[in-house]
């Protein structure tokens, strides 16, 4: 049998994983040469960058461009009070170094769009779009499909939470799923405009790093296709199925 490309290290640390038949060695050393890039470090990121960093991602890219603010401290849990005004970006790769020194992390401080996309994204396996505003989910989904790259999506307001995976597997596109009824405005509500539960962006960050893992590892039924919808408050998950036009 050939030997593994984990380091004993590793075998130790993932090991509560590899005991899972469906993930095995074989499993972990998918996650372990796998590229992820998370496209925001907020209070969707926070939650995907943890579990993919614990998960033994081998390398996982982050852009984000924005500093910690002390009403981001209610549901960003990658950040503590003594950060309030440095960047998330840089913070967020201490803290997940902390959490995992045997993960690559790559960072950018700038917001990404179309004309950057195609130079940053490509390097990387699966695109996570926790973003806040419709125009760089647009300029994701483009960039994944042009490329042909999977796109893990979340969105949240208030209570309630989306989680979907477009562009994987000839499932359909974030913009068929969404698409924009004016060009040019990509206006989304703002939590500082609705309100927020804290706990919605772990709860829809922690489906969205699920999805990822199951994509790398080919586990599971992937939210491809499908538009998983829930309500924390009252405790209600629909599945809404997407066909793609002909």
């Amino acid at each position: 049998m050939e030997s593994s490309i984990l380091s004993p290290r590793e075998i130790r640390r993932y090991s509560r994983q590899i005991m899972i038949p469906e993930i095995g060695i074989t499993g972990q050393e998918k996650l372990r040469q796998a590229r992820v890039f998370v496209v925001g470090a907020g209070g969707l990121g926070c939650p995907v960058l943890q579990y993919l960093t614990v998960s033994g991602v081998g390398k996982i890219g982050i852009a984000e461009f924005d500093k910690v603010n002390e009403a981001n401290l209610q549901r960003q849990v990658l950040y503590g009070s003594d950060d309030i005004g440095k960047l998330k970006s840089i913070i967020a790769k201490n803290r997940l170094l902390q959490i995992n020194s045997l993960t690559e992390i790559e960072i950018f401080n700038l917001r990404i769009d179309d004309t950057n996309a195609p130079g940053i994204l490509n390097n990387y396996d699966i695109i996570v779009d926790a973003t806040d505003n419709l125009e760089s989910r647009y300029a994701i989904d483009d960039f994944c499909s042009t490329f042909n790259k999977p796109m893990v999506h979340g969105a949240i307001y208030k209570y309630e939470g989306q989680v979907s995976v477009f562009n994987y597997k000839r499932s359909p596109s974030y913009r068929y799923y969404n698409p924009p009824f004016e060009p040019g405005n990509y206006r989304n509500p703002l939590p500082s405009e609705v309100g927020l539960m804290g706990v919605l962006p772990g709860v829809t960050g922690t489906y969205m790093a699920n999805e990822v893992i199951k994509i790398i590892t080919d586990t599971g039924d992937v939210l491809a296709g499908n538009i998983l919808v829930f309500n924390i408050l009252f405790n209600l998950f629909h599945v809404i199925k997407l066909t793609k036009g002909e």
